[in-house]
């Protein structure tokens, strides 16, 4: 069993074409031994963004501070403290702050997709 807090990880700048103001800590991932899923902490600065895309795997995610918006396959819907969703396989989504706090969430992926390659930030 691993237990750690949240703000034991290191937080790095999202490496990812696209993003504006977006730092994530890996909680649990591969180097912990995690055979199945990796947990990350997303922050969005105030105005940032991570980049539209989608993939061949799913994810959930858990809002645990501030609002913001989800784009969602064209859509965009409103998100805030508390609010947990689920971005199905290749679901078009992007995750945007649009208040004058960070956002920050929680989003569990595979460690692999479903193609068996690596999942970014994993």
């Amino acid at each position: 069993m691993i237990i750690r807090h949240t703000d034991s990880s290191e937080c790095a700048p999202l490496p990812m074409e696209g993003v504006q103001g977006v730092s994530m800590r890996v909680m649990v991932g591969r180097e912990d031994g995690a055979p199945n899923f990796a947990m990350r902490h997303f922050t969005v600065d105030p105005g940032g963004h991570t980049p539209r895309h989608s993939h061949n795997y799913e994810h959930q995610v858990v809002v645990i501070k501030g609002r913001g918006e989800a784009f969602d396959q064209g859509e965009h819907r409103a998100i805030s403290e508390g609010d947990v969703l689920f971005v199905g396989a290749d679901d078009e989504h992007q995750f945007l702050n649009t208040s004058d706090e960070p956002l920050e969430f929680l989003c569990l992926v595979p460690l692999h997709g479903s193609c068996g390659t690596p999942v970014p930030g994993s």
